[in-house]
């Protein structure tokens, strides 16, 4: 009797996420990309309570962002091998699956929130969200080489640090007024997806050995 191989649990998330994430542009695009009762439920209730709120929230969505994300993106590249191979493949993890996301982005051209109730400043397309993704994407990295460094207690308390950071970066953007809570999800899904279909590939990369230096051949001097 021939043994079956056991799925991969990244493959089976990698599927999960990208089906949802499927019927959720597919919802949007049906909807001419008007919002979801849920989506409007959540920024009434959001515009109503985030008196005070506005400084943190640019504040955190900052660093959601341009360099930041790319930093992270490097350390765990860094943490994880040691070696500035893997910064270099950990950054292009994080850019292809930006790459991913603005396709995407293009494809549906969803608008965003009416801006009369912006906190900050906004421009193109709002599904998904790309602070969300990117967020995701470099908190993700970083959890995942947190782990590899120190599997125990200390690396698990490290990576939902990061995690939670992702996630944070991600609801200022409800917060601010400028994406409907639908964006988020597009954008979790996308990244969670993409790292779970990455990861693995990254990993078995990242575990090979690395070229060895061969020392310059010397000429034996010629005597006389």
């Amino acid at each position: 009797m021939s043994r079956r191989r056991a799925v991969p649990v990244a493959a089976v998330v990698a599927a999960l996420a990208l089906i949802a994430l499927a019927v959720l542009t597919a919802l949007v695009l049906a909807g001419d990309g008007a919002p979801f009762a849920v989506d409007t439920a959540v920024r009434e209730a959001v515009l109503e309570r985030r008196a005070g709120l506005g400084p943190a929230a640019k504040a955190l969505t900052a660093t959601g962002t341009g360099v930041v994300p790319y930093l992270l993106a490097g350390v765990a590249g860094w943490l994880a091998s040691g070696r500035a191979l893997g910064v270099v493949a950990a950054e292009a993890v994080l850019g292809a699956g930006q790459l991913a996301r603005i396709g995407l982005r293009v494809a549906v051209d969803r608008p965003r929130p009416p801006a009369d109730g912006w906190l900050s400043a906004a421009h193109g397309a709002s599904f998904p969200s790309g602070h969300a993704t990117t967020s995701a994407l470099a908190g993700g990295l970083l959890a995942w080489a947190l782990l590899r460094r120190c599997p125990g207690a200390p690396g698990r308390a490290a990576a939902g640090c990061a995690l939670l950071w992702a996630v944070g970066v991600a609801l200022t953007r409800v917060v601010l007024g400028v994406h409907w809570a639908s964006d988020l999800v597009g954008g979790w899904l996308l990244a969670t997806g993409w790292l779970a279909l990455t990861l693995p590939a990254l990993a078995r990369f990242l575990e090979r050995p690395a070229l060895p230096v061969r020392p310059w051949r010397r000429r034996n001097p010629r005597i006389g």
